[in-house]
């Protein structure tokens, strides 16, 4: 074999001498015993941030020593009855009765146990309830042996919830559409005191003159001066108890002006009723939304869409959308040009300056005067924000997965309601919010920017130029949810949202007081007519 170079070997390896070597693993010895003998002095303990957490822990699910103890008695029978009432649930879906009933009755029995420890304030002892533990575990034993496989009883029972969430699925859309119903349905007695007055308008000719003398001062209806509210409605009634509860809790009604507008069919009636009351004072005006000449298809595009037959089918059946929209969107109201005409207050109203709109669902308990001295900081609507809760913000409303409404505006911006809003009409015509909403109403033919209704439209055309109201002027949810009553006590103006408006059968009773201390029951019409 061919030897290395010399530049290739190996170096010699160097060698600690032998004395040197012993003497340092001997002292690398002696430390390492030290240390060891240290340690095992040291008590391992948990540190103080975890001990303090392990207490409060403790604290909190209201654990004590004894139940902490692994030789736990009491714990040993909680774990019993836990494991036992799971067993009675599937001996039931076995149909093994009288093995759930034995089960029960043993639960009971521990369950006295405990009760009576707690009361002593004592510990149970192993003598007290060695029996009681005994006969526990012989039924927990026969719950085996009778080949309750908990995996196979789990899917079982998740079949059974999966079939009853379907029931109650459908139970619910049930009721849904029948509330719904019963939300439009035109009760007899209003039906029947339209038909009355209706009838003694053309009947008494002198009903259309006392009207007029009442107003015969017309400079009031145009008078910026004084407190102007609008209210479009065809429910004689419910318009009615707005104009009455505004005029009693106004401080000055004569200074207070309603402007109400209705349809072709309710127009003698309600021209008819408000010649017939005096409400302190209030001067009130009734037009017909058919005499607006303006208010035609040309120039108002969402006309040409409610007089749609795809339109109409799409609010009153629900089928082009295979019912994925609620029923509560897919209300007919939504078809009337009355729930419209708030995006054409300018026009209906030329000469006024400042206008408070009131839905005819809601009942005001106090001054409204207020509201006309707010200042709206250039804005042109006042309004109560309602995004106290996420499903109240604009994502909710609008379809964001649009581009043009995801390039326009913030899915978490505030809503607002509708019902009691002031308008700033100056600032209204300045910026053209009629155009404003004619054109999204125009992109919107395809109903691919938002589905039903007039919130949604209003979200769009108002964006940037609402100003927030203070919350007590306007409360919302008494028609369809529960509101705290010292809300209701502040509020100025309260709002009957939802299917359960407070002249309906359907109604909340706890909230129709609120409504009906403004209806004069004794009124001969309404005696006639049954209302009660």
């Amino acid at each position: 074999m061919r030897r290395r170079a010399a530049n290739f070997r190996r170096p010699a390896r160097r060698r600690w001498p032998n004395p040197v070597w012993w003497a340092f693993c001997v002292v690398a010895f002696f430390i390492f015993l030290v240390i060891l003998g240290k340690s095992n002095k040291m008590e391992p303990r948990p540190s103080t941030a975890t001990r303090f957490r392990h207490e409060r822990i403790v604290e909190g699910l209201n654990i004590t020593d004894e139940m902490l103890s692994p030789h736990s008695v009491t714990r040993q029978i909680s774990d019993q009855i836990a494991l036992a009432k799971s067993f009675v649930i599937i001996a039931k879906e076995s149909n093994n009765f009288q093995f759930a009933w034995e089960l029960s009755a043993q639960i009971r029995n521990s369950q006295v146990l405990l009760s009576n420890a707690a009361t002593r304030q004592a510990p149970l002892t192993v003598k007290e309830s060695e029996t009681a533990i005994r006969d526990m575990a012989v039924l927990l034993f026969q719950a085996q042996q009778l080949h309750y496989d908990s995996a196979v009883m789990i899917m079982r029972l998740k079949v059974k919830m999966q079939s009853m969430e379907e029931q109650m699925s459908s139970l619910t859309d049930k009721s849904s559409k029948y509330g719904q119903i019963a939300a439009e349905e035109v009760p007899k007695s209003l039906y029947c005191l339209g038909v009355k007055l209706t009838t003694e308008w053309f009947k008494d000719t002198n009903l259309g003159k006392k009207l007029d003398e009442r107003n015969r001062m017309r400079a009031k209806l145009v008078d910026n001066n004084r407190y102007h509210f609008c209210v479009f409605s065809d429910n004689i009634l419910a318009t009615s108890v707005v104009v009455n509860s505004t005029a009693i809790s106004s401080k000055n009604p004569d200074m207070v002006v309603f402007h109400l507008v209705t349809d072709e069919i309710n127009f003698s009636a309600m021209k008819a009723w408000f010649s017939m009351n005096n409400f302190l004072g209030v001067t009130v005006e009734v037009q017909k939304f058919d005499d607006f000449t303006w208010l035609n298809a040309t120039y108002v595009p969402v006309l040409n869409q409610l007089q749609d037959s795809e339109t109409q089918s799409y609010y009153f059946s629900g089928t082009s959308d295979r019912g994925k929209t609620p029923i509560k969107f897919r209300n007919p109201k939504y078809l009337s040009m009355l729930n419209h005409l708030r995006f054409y207050i300018p026009e209906v109203f030329p000469s006024l300056k400042k206008v408070v709109f009131l839905d005819d669902d809601v009942v005001v308990q106090k001054d409204l005067s207020g509201l006309f001295s707010i200042d709206l900081n250039g804005n042109v609507i006042g309004a109560v924000e309602t995004c106290m809760e996420t499903f109240h913000r604009y994502h909710k409303y609008l379809n964001f997965s649009h581009p043009l409404i995801r390039g326009h505006f913030d899915p978490d911006a505030c809503g607002w309601a509708f019902g009691m809003n002031v308008f700033d009409l100056v600032e209204w015509r300045n910026r053209n919010v009629t155009g404003i909403y004619h054109y999204w109403q125009e992109k919107n033919v395809d109903r691919t920017l938002w589905k039903l209704g007039t919130l949604p439209p209003g979200l769009l055309t108002f964006y940037g130029l609402m100003q927030p109201l203070e919350p007590s002027w306007h409360v919302l949810g008494l028609g369809y949810t529960d509101v705290d009553f010292q809300v209701i006590k502040k509020g100025a103006v309260l709002h009957y949202n939802g299917n359960s408006k407070p002249w309906l059968k359907i109604g909340i009773e706890k909230y129709k007081p609120l409504w009906e201390k403004y209806v004069d029951y004794s009124h001969p019409l309404l005696q006639e007519c049954n209302f009660h």
